[in-house]
Formats: C-alpha cells, sequence, structure tokens
C-alpha cells in the first residue's frame, strides 16, 4: 500500500461514526475499549449567546464479552464535560451530561436487543447528514426529543441482512418509556424534553457499492404537560424520515427529508403543528487530509397558532477540515445564517464562526 493510500485509510478510519478507540482489556472473549475526544473551540458571533469559548471534552466506554459461539453482551457509556465554566461556580455543572448509556445482548443472525440511554429511531436517517465539524444542529434530530436523537428509556432490536436472508437489507424497532418529568425521579425534566411512550421502526438498503437509501417512522404520545403548552396541542408527536447517501473512498453525498406532526419544538412555547425538513451535505477528502465540505439545512414549521408559516431553521454550513492524522483534526466551520428576522419566537439569524483542534483517543 502506497503511502497516500495509508493516509486516506487512516482519515477514513477516523471519519467513521464509531471513531477511534484504545484498547485497554481484550483477554478471553472480552474486551474494552478506552472512546473519546478533547474539542478546543472557540466561536465568533454578533450573538452572544454563541460568541466566545467552547471547549468540552468527551469519553467513555465501548465493552463486549463472549457468552457462547453466537451470542455475546456489549454495553457503551458516554459523558460530555464543559470546560469553559468555572470551577465550583453556579455554572459548573452547565453542560456535563451523560450522552449514553445501554447495555444488550447480540444474538448473531437473529440480530441485537438493548436498552437503556440510546440514540432514537429517527437518527438512522438524521446521521447520513450529521457530519458537520461544529454545526449540526440538525433540522428534526435533538437530544430529548422524543426518538429523534438521544433519549432515555430505549429498547431498540436491529437486525443485520434480515435474518442472512437478503444481503444488504437491515432493519431495527424501538420502544421508548415514558419520561414525563414525575415518573422514574425525572422530577426535574423540562417539559419540552418529556415524553409519553413511543414506537418506531426504521429501514436500510444498500442498493449497489457505496449507495444505501434509509426511512424511519415513529410515533410518541406526548404527556398531559406538553399538551398544555401554548402551542401544538395533538396529544401525538410523529415523524417520517427518509434519506440517501453515497460514501466512496473520498467523495461523500446525502441527502434527507423528513415531515413531522406535533413533534419540533419551538423555544418552549410548545411543538410546531407541521414541519417540513431538508437537509443535503457535500464532502470531498484529498490525499493531503485536506477535506472541504457543505451543507444546506431548511426547517418550516406550518400553521403554527395565531402565526401560520414560520420559518425555523435556514443556513449554508462551509466547512473546511485538515486531519494530521487518525487522531487528530483541525477545522474552520462557517454558518451563513439566512433566515430572516423573527422577533415573535426570537428565533437567532445571525451568522458564526468556529475554529477547532480535536484530539481524539
Amino acid at each position: 500500500m502506497t503511502g497516500k493510500k495509508i493516509g486516506i485509510a487512516i482519515v477514513l478510519s477516523l471519519m467513521a461514526k464509531a471513531g477511534v478507540a484504545a484498547e485497554i482489556y481484550n483477554k478471553d472473549g472480552n474486551d474494552l475499549f478506552l472512546t473519546g475526544a478533547v474539542h478546543a473551540r472557540h466561536y465568533f458571533s454578533d450573538d452572544k449567546s454563541l460568541d466566545g469559548d467552547n471547549t468540552f471534552i468527551r469519553f467513555g466506554f465501548k465493552g463486549r464479552t463472549q457468552i457462547t459461539s453466537t451470542t455475546s453482551g456489549y454495553a457503551q457509556w458516554e459523558v460530555n464535560v464543559q470546560s469553559n465554566h468555572t470551577e465550583g461556580g453556579s455554572d459548573s455543572q452547565t453542560g456535563n451530561t451523560t450522552r449514553l448509556a445501554y447495555a444488550g445482548l447480540d444474538l448473531g443472525t437473529y440480530g441485537s436487543i438493548d436498552y437503556g440511554r440510546n440514540w432514537g429511531i429517527d437518527y438512522d436517517v438524521a446521521s447520513l447528514t450529521d457530519y458537520a465539524p461544529i454545526f449540526n444542529n440538525l433540522t428534526y434530530s435533538g437530544g430529548d426529543n422524543f426518538m429523534t436523537g438521544r433519549g432515555n428509556g430505549m429498547l431498540t432490536y436491529r437486525n443485520s441482512n434480515t435474518f442472512g436472508l437478503v444481503s444488504g437489507l437491515n432493519f431495527a424497532l424501538q420502544y421508548q418509556g415514558a419520561n414525563d418529568g414525575t415518573s422514574n425521579n425525572a422530577s426535574g425534566r423540562p417539559v419540552i424534553k418529556q415524553n409519553g411512550e413511543g414506537y418506531g421502526l426504521s429501514a436500510s438498503y444498500n442498493i449497489i457499492d457505496n449507495f444505501t437509501w434509509v426511512s424511519a417512522y415513529s410515533s410518541s404520545q406526548k404527556t398531559a404537560d406538553q399538551q398544555a403548552l401554548a402551542l401544538g396541542k395533538g396529544d401525538k408527536a410523529e415523524i417520517w424520515t427518509t434519506g440517501v447517501k453515497y460514501s466512496g473512498d473520498r467523495l461523500y453525498l446525502a441527502t434527507i427529508y423528513a415531515q413531522t406532526h406535533n413533534l419540533t419544538p419551538i423555544k418552549s412555547l410548545g411543538f410546531a403543528n407541521k414541519t417540513r425538513d431538508w437537509e443535503a451535505v457535500a464532502g470531498y477528502l484529498f490525499d493531503s487530509g485536506v477535506k472541504p465540505q457543505i451543507g444546506y439545512f431548511w426547517s418550516k414549521a406550518m400553521d403554527v397558532e395565531g402565526y401560520g408559516d414560520v420559518p425555523l431553521i435556514k443556513y449554508v454550513d462551509l466547512a473546511l477540515m485538515y486531519y494530521f492524522n487518525k487522531n487528530m483534526v483541525t477545522y474552520v466551520d462557517y454558518k451563513i445564517n439566512r433566515l430572516d428576522d423573527n422577533k415573535n419566537f426570537s428565533i437567532t439569524n445571525d451568522d458564526v464562526v468556529g475554529f477547532g483542534l480535536t484530539y481524539h483517543f
């Protein structure tokens, strides 16, 4: 393998969603890996809530144990710690959160099943465009927003190649338990971050080499507190979404489309009765380790009580990354905000530029 090909392989391993990991233990069918990254990052914007230092660290572990020749157990835990706060001050706990914490069984051809704080089923599609180094606040996907991002009480079943019968056809089923702010010791949960019981499914198919289609659907009950909010009083939060990606050795292209009902939050006022969402990204990796990328993100709320149609998100993302090796990358990311001024909901329309240096371990 030539030096250039080795460099490309290293960079591609870093770009993979799983990232890099340091092996801690590997013996007698048991392995444990340390995962994480230090993100040294600074923003520049007229919006003072986005301006300034945003350095943080994420770390955790992944483990697996072989139970039988066809069955293994696995677990993952990941936490986020902000380092742009004072030591011991009132702000010191802000942003320090558990991102993932789940355990499960891998049953080989029969699939896998796990439970805990995990990615919601709708993120199977959102992940196709979640590639910006900084400004990846996507149109519908968010933490603790029903089944669109990371959330609590996720019971997930996944099966690859449909029990070995159809190569390239994968599916997943998911159930989320209620997190209503009063049960499960979650009395401090904000109303917008609550959820009732929910169900979802996703499917993906590798149509041809490097070309994949993914779709997902979920429906969740809204809590009584959520139905009492000013906007989006429906009793169910629903979404269907679909997308395609092309992932070659150097070129990456992806686009997704979604419609949501009573699911997308508008500040703390409630939820949009309906949204239409579109995202697209394109990036190319050069031999040198330089990777330019462009993205477009658009979301519009429909039939908002008293306001009609309301644009929520509309921006172009221009990013430039340079991979020193599989552990170190530097980048600049420019969010060009195309929203008009929205005084009714105080939705920011300022541009933001971010610079960063990330060390993965």
